[in-house]
């Protein structure tokens, strides 16, 4: 398993995780051995959103006496009432939920404590403004929660989080149909059975996004990387083609400030399904050539999605690392220090291109590379 750095945090999380919401409808036994599975895996991050006490109770009881080698992220404004779950800001309600999520997980910490769902700016704006960030910041003050986040599937919120200054990760969902779509406020949207035709490539929105979360060194942690599973069949993909686990996961993980993918497993054939990222190989990771050929919102825009397909340069430059600075200088006035200082680390970079365009031929989304490297041998400079 391979270990990435979750921003700000400081945390070594795996590139691959648990989301827990699938363990919601499995027992004791079968939710200890989705997480034995998972940790033997290399598996060491787990979200867990849900209040619905058993699956609290199941997780803390699969966890003890190993608490210590778990990262967990959870939720403050996820609570259970009535026999349902409910989200909420009422400080009434979520004190007592939160408290609960300690003693059933059988722990006196959350290293990530997420501000649950906020999927509209204007309720961003409001919760922190108000007495529940001020909560959030007391639970950090007592040590109760390590680092502050959020959880959002809107990129216009998820901006304004990485932006704020205290919220130092973000839970988002990422995969190249979710990647298509503007700033919507109903998630239901990204279910859609079918997709404006005119959407291809990654919405400027969300890849303005990425860009920031990298430029403030706020993590991501990825949700929904399967699209709920819609992705890996033909008939349901918006994409009308099909994708592996692998495909997915290699996506979501080549979007900057991504540190690991969190999804969802009944069994442990599904976890196994998922670390095999681990070894695959780079032809099996290859979601590059199946969305630019697809037949239905062809990712061929020219944009530049980081895949590494246009290696290997004769020159031995890191094409896909210097897109991907280029593009996080371009977003200031001036190159920010920090990105210049990665460039000139390279032991390779634009200004080493021969304008060869071999590169560009194994492109499959038409990248017009030449000229990018142009273009950043004069930024540089």
């Amino acid at each position: 398993m391979r270990y990435r750095t979750l921003g700000k945090t400081g945390l070594k999380v795996s590139e691959i995780g648990l989301g827990g919401e699938w363990l919601e409808r499995h027992n004791t036994g079968e939710v200890k051995e989705v997480i034995d599975t998972c940790e033997r895996e290399g598996i060491n991050i787990l979200d867990c959103w849900m209040s619905e006490p058993n699956v609290r109770s199941n997780i803390g009881l699969a966890l003890e006496g190993r608490r210590e080698r778990w990262i967990i992220q959870g939720h403050v404004g996820s609570t259970w009432q009535n026999g349902q779950y409910v989200k909420t800001r009422d400080l009434e309600k979520v004190k007592p939920a939160f408290e609960d999520l300690l003693a059933r997980m059988r722990t006196d910490y959350i290293d990530l404590g997420m501000i649950h769902f906020v999927d509209e700016p204007e309720e961003f704006t409001e919760v922190t403004a108000g007495e529940f960030m001020d909560y959030v910041r007391q639970l950090k003050g007592e040590g109760k929660i390590r680092h502050i986040g959020i959880s959002t599937h809107n990129p216009e919120v998820a901006k304004m989080a990485a932006l704020q200054g205290e919220i130092e990760m973000i839970l988002f969902s990422i995969n190249p149909a979710f990647d298509m779509m503007p700033a919507v406020r109903d998630i239901d949207q990204y279910f859609a059975d079918t997709y404006d035709e005119n959407l291809g490539g990654i919405a400027p929105i969300r890849e303005e996004l990425y860009k920031i979360c990298e430029q403030q060194n706020v993590g991501i942690t990825v949700m929904k990387g399967y699209a709920g599973g819609r992705l890996f069949d033909a008939k349901t993909s918006p994409f009308g083609v099909a994708l592996t686990p692998v495909q997915c996961l290699h996506y979501a993980l080549t979007r900057p400030a991504v540190a690991s993918v969190l999804a969802g497993y009944d069994t442990p054939e599904h976890v196994f399904a998922a670390t095999a990222y681990e070894t695959a190989t780079d032809e099996e990771k290859d979601y590059a050539s199946v969305l630019a050929a697809a037949p239905q919102h062809a990712f061929s825009t020219g944009q530049c999605t980081y895949c590494g397909h246009c290696a290997p340069c004769p020159k031995k430059i890191d094409i896909a690392m210097v897109n991907k600075l280029y593009d996080l200088a371009t977003m200031q006035e001036e190159v920010p220090g920090t990105v210049r200082a990665h460039y000139q680390d390279l032991s390779a970079n634009a200004a080493d291109c021969i304008g060869c365009k071999s590169c560009e031929g194994r492109c499959p989304f038409h990248v017009p590379v030449a000229e990018r490297m142009e273009r950043t041998r004069e930024l540089f400079k």
